[in-house]
């Protein structure tokens, strides 16, 4: 099994390099105000906000390959 760790860290490659600049946009625009509404860290819906992040990126990927 491969750990979390490294794990993450081929997420985030792919997310900062592939992901196209607009959605990138997108997302920040999305989930910036919901991390700002929360006092600690702690009261982060973290699976809340990684549901709504897939859907918006499955959005505005559908149909597009990156082969």
């Amino acid at each position: 099994m491969i750990p979390i760790e490294v794990e993450n860290r081929i997420a985030k490659y792919f997310f900062h390099h592939f992901l196209p600049e607009e959605v990138m946009e997108q997302l920040i625009e999305l989930l910036l105000p919901l991390c700002l509404e929360v006092d600690e860290e702690e009261d982060l819906d973290n699976d809340e906000l990684v549901r709504q992040a897939v859907l918006m990126i499955e959005d505005k990927l559908e149909g597009k390959s990156f082969k």
